[in-house]
């Protein structure tokens, strides 16, 4: 097994990761956020999903926003973010 097979083997079942895209929620207490198209890597098996550092960072920036704001439902898209490697 070379180590780009390993990197490219979901660490908790053994899958394939593959370029795709993942919903992000997240329940603040007292209002929630959905991120729907987020750019992520997938296991194509048990459907694991990672994100780049830069998809992080807007989805924690998205977050604040909306806890600033007090949102009792904050729905976005990330549809203009290139897919993660």
């Amino acid at each position: 097994m070379t180590n780009n097979t390993k990197i490219n083997n979901c660490p908790l079942c053994k899958g394939h990761k593959k370029v795709g895209h993942a919903l992000f929620s997240v329940d603040m207490g007292f209002g929630v956020v959905v991120v729907r198209h987020v750019p992520a890597t997938v296991c194509d098996q048990c459907g694991a999903e990672w994100f780049s550092d830069s998809v992080a960072a807007k989805l924690e920036a998205i977050v604040a926003e909306a806890r600033a704001k007090k949102a009792l439902v904050e729905v976005t898209s990330l549809d203009d973010l290139p897919l993660a490697a």
